[in-house]
């Protein structure tokens, strides 16, 4: 399509990004549709943003390449993207959708608290705090190892199994809250906002930050709100391990139902903080080392480099291994090995952590229904131990939902 040279284009409130020497990240912050294209096109966003007609902006472009620059088919490609403001029918602004992350999901972005008044929990020595908290917890398990969380123990607070494991489940989900609160807090320290999903990973539920604008702002920032879930769990194990410590050294007294409470929180906060820790299932620490890594797509640069190693490489996904980032392909070329050795330590996590807490449940239960539906004992069983399990049955849906939406997908895909 021509485009008169003397128009300009009026874009979306596009952020660009210096990335390296020879490339700029762009993207809309309100869709979450970000792009790693040439510096070219990086001149050639900022001098439409600043309302360039299409021949200045073309002259810019070629002064900066040192040859001429196919304007209007870049403007194309920007339109196809969604980055080109169309206009609403009745003249004003569209107000595109944001990309859905994941299968539950608000579709607003979260602002709230103002970023003066969060910022000072997120600078130099707020972090230093973290850090120490962060150390201060693996040193009292070192030196008292009696307080490191002992599942099939610690994981039941009370007498009643039943009543025990139902209270995980509120105790599990506040602590994924705070967790992601503290993705968000950090994001509104710099500026940019999030919004909340829910999410699975393996077959565990998990509540997830979606903090796709994080790329609007340079890379050294964005470890802030990557981290920001793991310093407040830095802070509350701290303060957990802390209190027990005071108990069992006859500094503080209180009933046995306290020091019982707090072992819960430790195991639950110590299993979530370790969780973060398996960069192979796409967790906080992955996403600190994409990002130091200056990887696009390691995920499936991972994948494809997998099904090359093992001679089921298609020749399309050859040719989109050949287009990847020389990043994702250095990082690729080791990730996919840790990626598929990264099964041990989901299993160790999960024979550690959870395995012994099932076992105590699931006999607890079979001791209940064995009494027959004549006897409270057979229903209260059956209740504490489908809410314990709810999350693991919303998690077994939602892959359902997406392994029927990969399989409609392939079916209709040419064959």
């Amino acid at each position: 399509m021509s485009i008169p040279e003397a128009t300009t284009v009026r874009l979306r409130p596009l952020s660009v990004v210096e990335e390296n020497d020879d490339e700029v990240l762009v993207g809309d912050p309100e869709t979450g549709v970000f792009i790693t294209i040439p510096a070219v096109g990086g001149v050639v966003i900022n001098a439409l943003l600043r309302g360039a007609t299409l021949e200045e902006t073309a002259a810019e472009a070629e002064a900066f390449a040192g040859e001429p620059v196919d304007i209007p088919s870049f403007v194309e490609t920007l339109r196809e993207l969604g980055f080109v403001d169309e206009g609403a029918p009745d003249g004003g602004s569209a107000e595109p959708e944001a990309v859905r992350t994941a299968p539950i999901q608000a579709r607003r972005w979260l602002a709230g608290v103002r970023q003066e008044v969060i910022r000072p929990f997120f600078g130099p020595v707020a972090w230093a705090v973290y850090a120490a908290c962060a150390v201060f917890s693996v040193a009292v398990f070192v030196t008292r190892p009696e307080l490191f969380p002992r599942p099939a123990e610690d994981a039941f607070a009370f007498g009643d199994i039943g009543l025990s494991a139902v209270l995980l489940m509120p105790f599990s989900m506040i602590s994924m809250a705070l967790h992601e609160c503290g993705h968000w807090l950090a994001a509104r320290a710099i500026g940019i906002r999030s919004r909340f999903g829910v999410d699975r990973r393996l077959m565990l539920l998990v509540f997830e930050t979606d903090l796709t604008q994080v790329w609007a702002v340079p890379r050294r920032q964005r470890y802030g709100p990557l981290l920001g879930g793991m310093a407040i769990d830095a802070v509350v194990l701290a303060v957990l391990v802390g209190l027990r410590l005071l108990i069992h050294t006859g500094v503080w007294s209180p009933p046995e139902t306290v020091d019982a409470t707090l072992a819960v929180w430790v195991f639950v906060k110590l299993a979530g903080f370790l969780w973060q820790c398996m960069i192979f299932l796409r967790t906080d620490l992955y996403a600190v080392m994409v990002n130091a890594l200056g990887c696009r797509n390691l995920w499936e640069v991972k994948s494809l480099m997998l099904r090359r190693a093992f001679g089921r490489l298609t020749p399309e996904q050859a040719a989109e291994l050949d287009a990847a980032s020389p990043a994702d392909v250095r990082a690729a070329r080791w990730f996919r090995w840790v990626w598929l050795a990264g099964s041990l330590g989901v299993l160790a996590w999960f024979a550690f952590f959870l395995l012994p807490v099932v076992v105590v449940v699931l006999e607890w239960a079979v001791a209940g229904v064995a009494l027959g539906p004549l006897a409270w004992q057979f229903w209260w069983a059956l209740l504490c131990t489908g809410l314990l399990l709810g999350q693991e049955s919303l998690a077994f849906v939602l892959a359902g939902r997406e392994y029927v939406r990969r399989f409609a997908a392939w079916r209709r895909s040419p064959q």
